[in-house]
């Protein structure tokens, strides 16, 4: 898999930031898109994750559906989020001034129509993982029509958009929305995470029904999906395509390969870029495999029938959410009495790593150090996926949201793929009174307080001058970490991969009067621009010298 490509403008040669781009390549090795000159490599991404129904309500029609109108637990109904809210904030530059490159939604399919008593209360699927129908968008969230439109103002502004998977499980089942076949599901026993199979043919809770997707037996399509898409109108269309992908494939007509196909359909007809892929170790990692090479096939399908709309030569991307995966694993993951590598024959691309979170006393340097070191031995061709804060982790890295501004520095100078929460820029609250759960990490986005706020806005001028520094450079987050001083703390960041070279130069916590070591990474004579400060420096024996009011600086050349 070809897992690098570059985005920028078509010339002899590219240049941005120190990335240079060798006269002598083709065409063929250069994507094009009209806003951005940035070199793109997924292993340094700046990914930004929202919860479709939480980020902005753009269209308040679509607010209420399936008769969704009992009251709720706190935070556990639809609010209004949708797919108009994401469009109407890409238009606005939104994503683009924070220097985001990829946005990854939570599940947007039609989720079950009915809600559930969990245990925390009355709940809709407002979240997106109660699936009723692969094949369907849930009114709540929007049209397919709105989805191509998102896609392609996404892609116009260099941003790629990821959706988010679910195949070990579909809703809870009640009453209203029908109970699926027992070839298809499983209701027991629950999940007891301490070998590999009680953690694989088991459920996650109760009433949530887990696929049984270790099988191979041939199954009839589940009654209620017959009745659904018959009253619809789309029965035939539908058996038709199922007909013509197991015809091609040659696929046994398993559960698991109904879901792929389904899940394949946002590639080939909307041109997405890649999945986060939900509860992988609860499914046998030959599945992984088997979607790799599905969501493969259809990405190569909608390029071939799309050439105008093809943004780069990338390959799919999969990132994949084990929980409790840690960077520090390397590739496997230990069930107890099994250690599984994810990565084989190239299934991820990167999974969620959920040991940034935990850093809050681990200094900088010990973090950047070590990921960095990973990455290039163990990890070397993968990825990782870093996070702080997230929709389903109850001990984030700053619950009570006081140092929003470490947390920027933290999450988007250390190694690797960056994963911003919908909210981390602004210090959304997560801490909601009457909430029980994961609730609390989910409010909706107040657009008007963040707007009127001037403490609120510095901050986020914060996270967007380090984003944008980390998209343009995809040294911060792909590049190889070197220490060049302890006091002040200054360090380098260098890429090389084929003809791309990118080099910068970092320093915390300095004094207004700086005086920075930039190494062997710059030589004397180079004009270099602080794009914190947004100021002029030139390199002198070895080092620059200015003053700036903040204590952070972003050094790379200035062309």
């Amino acid at each position: 898999m070809n897992r690098q490509f570059i985005i920028g403008l078509m010339a002899s040669v590219i240049v941005f930031g120190s990335c240079k781009k060798n006269t002598e390549e083709t065409k063929s090795e250069i994507a094009i898109t009209e806003n951005t000159k940035s070199y793109f490599d997924w292993e340094g991404a700046n990914v930004y994750f929202l919860l479709t129904d939480r980020f902005k309500n753009g269209n308040p029609d679509n607010d209420i559906n399936f008769n969704r109108t009992k009251e709720t637990a706190v935070l556990r109904g639809f609010e209004g989020g949708d797919l108009r809210g994401v469009i109407q904030k890409l238009n606005e530059g939104y994503f683009t001034d924070l220097g985001v490159n990829a946005i990854w939604m939570t599940p947007i399919v039609e989720q079950i129509h009915a809600g559930v008593d969990e245990g925390t209360g009355f709940t809709y699927g407002y979240h997106g993982y109660w699936t009723k129908d692969w094949t369907a968008l849930d009114p709540n969230f929007g049209t397919k029509e709105d989805l191509q439109e998102l896609v392609e103002t996404a892609h116009q502004k260099g941003i790629r958009i990821l959706l988010d998977a679910v195949i070990n499980h579909h809703g809870p089942q009640t009453e209203e929305d029908g109970v699926w076949p027992e070839d298809w599901v499983r209701t027991s026993p629950k999940c007891e995470f301490t070998t590999y199979e009680n953690t694989t043919k088991c459920t996650l809770v109760a009433n949530l029904p887990d696929v049984k997707t270790e099988s191979n037996e041939a199954v009839e399509l589940p009654p209620q999906l017959v009745e659904k898409w018959k009253n619809e109108g789309r029965y035939e269309e539908e058996v038709a395509e199922l007909d013509a992908f197991f015809n091609s494939t040659g696929y046994p007509r398993a559960p698991r390969f109904y879901i792929m196909k389904w899940l394949a359909d946002y590639i080939t007809d909307f041109g997405i870029d890649g999945y986060r892929v939900d509860t992988v170790k609860h499914t046998e990692e030959y599945v992984w495999e088997e979607f790799e090479d599905v969501c493969d096939t259809a990405f190569d399908t909608w390029k071939n029938a799309n050439p105008e709309k093809v943004l780069d030569e990338n390959s799919f991307y999969l990132v994949g959410e084990i929980y409790f995966y840690n960077i520090k694993s390397g590739k496997n993951y230990d069930f107890g009495d099994k250690k599984v590598n994810y990565f084989d024959h190239d299934s991820f691309d990167a999974l969620i790593n959920f040991d940034l979170r935990g850093t809050s006393n681990t200094p900088y340097e010990e973090v950047f150090s070590s990921y960095s070191a990973i990455l290039e031995n163990e990890m070397n061709g993968f990825g990782t996926l870093n996070y702080l804060t997230s929709h389903d982790d109850g001990e984030p890295f700053d619950k009570k949201r006081e140092k929003t501004y470490e947390s920027a520095i933290r999450l988007l100078l250390t190694p690797g793929a960056s994963q911003i929460y919908y909210g981390d820029e602004v210090g959304r609250t997560l801490l909601i009174e009457g909430t029980n759960g994961d609730a609390t990490l989910r409010s909706s986005m107040d657009w008007d307080t963040y707007a009127n706020n001037p403490e609120i806005q510095k901050l986020l001028q914060h996270w967007q001058k380090l984003g944008q520094f980390r998209r343009d450079h995809v040294a911060i987050g792909a590049g190889v970490h070197q220490m060049i001083s302890e006091s002040p703390y200054v360090f380098s960041r260098l890429y090389t991969k084929g003809s791309i070279t990118d080099k910068v130069v970092v320093g915390l916590n300095l004094p207004t009067s700086k005086e920075i070591p930039v190494g062997s990474i710059f030589k004397d004579g180079d004009t270099l621009k602080d794009y914190y400060s947004n100021t002029e420096v030139k390199v002198v024996d070895g080092k620059v010298q200015f003053e700036s009011e903040y204590d952070i600086v972003l050094l790379a050349s200035w062309y």
